[in-house]
């Protein structure tokens, strides 16, 4: 591959910004969800909500309705730079495997996919603790996105804007290592079974198959990923696996999938309108 491919990178970020607009308040009703009911920190140890209907009612009731797009800022930042990152390397790297689309294989596509993920959500990881700082607290905290992103250097340093960072790198690895072979095969047996072609309805259909794909398989590690992000000065958890068996022994193992359905629900509309936006841009001619 002699020349890098730009428009996967700039229309990747496009449609990435315009799918998290879409789907923010799933988005934060999904990290309440996750963060409450931690014994070991009274802040969260209350059960708030029933579940993301009763949290998005609850959260603009008693909030605000602004409340519901708190963090809102550095997702989108999060999705310019993620977004961008994700896609471009993803595409890149199955063209340096591979010449033609034809020939890709579920192999290829997964391990492009967790490349990918890994490198896109490292270098985003900032973004990401801003973000789910900010949705933890709701109006509890002040300011603007840069203020607390130099509140957060200047109490925590550079480890705290990189707090989980290992675990949002696993999370991405099983979500874009699940979610773009799972939409690359399933339209490609769409389209190669005759039935539909390469139509907005494949896209759709493609789309909203990874998404349950990656919210079963990233459920787990999105929980532990929140919990870790969002403590703060003594450490509840001393790592992955302690925060995970700590929440399993605590909570039981259903509370792993706590966040679910709102996550289902958030990666279903994202992915499907990440993919519907990504493929129209990807049929303009620049």
């Amino acid at each position: 591959m002699s020349n890098v491919n730009w428009k996967p990178f700039v229309f990747g970020g496009l449609a990435s910004v315009t799918a998290e607009c879409g789907t923010f308040p799933i988005d934060l009703a999904k990290t309440r969800l996750q963060v409450q009911g931690q014994v070991g920190d009274s802040k969260y140890r209350e059960i708030r909500y029933r579940g993301m209907l009763h949290a998005m009612v609850r959260i603009g009731s008693e909030e605000g309705l602004r409340a519901l797009y708190s963090g809102i800022a550095p997702a989108m930042l999060r999705q310019a730079s993620y977004g961008t990152i994700k896609i471009g390397t993803y595409q890149s790297f199955k063209r340096l495997l591979v010449e033609r689309p034809e020939d890709e294989t579920l192999l290829t596509n997964v391990v492009c996919g967790v490349l990918s993920g890994v490198i896109s959500s490292s270098i985003a990881n900032p973004t990401d603790v801003l973000k789910i700082r900010m949705q933890a607290q709701g109006n509890v905290i002040q300011g603007s996105m840069m203020v607390n992103f130099i509140n957060i250097y200047q109490k925590e340093g550079t480890r705290g804007l990189w707090k989980g960072v290992s675990l949002t790198a696993q999370r991405a690895a099983i979500v874009v290592g699940v979610e773009l072979p799972v939409y690359d095969l399933t339209k490609k047996h769409l389209i190669l079974s005759g039935y539909m072609g390469d139509t907005v309805y494949t896209h759709f259909l493609s789309s909203f198959v990874c998404g349950l794909a990656g919210a079963l398989a990233s459920n787990p590690v999105d929980v532990v990923r929140t919990r870790m992000m969002n403590q703060r000065g003594v450490a509840l958890y001393q790592g992955t696996v302690d925060c995970l068996l700590q929440t399993w022994r605590s909570e039981g193992f259903m509370a792993l999938y706590k966040g679910f359905f709102p996550n289902w629900l958030r990666l279903g509309p994202w992915n499907i309108i990440f993919f519907l936006t990504y493929e129209q841009l990807k049929n303009i001619n620049v």
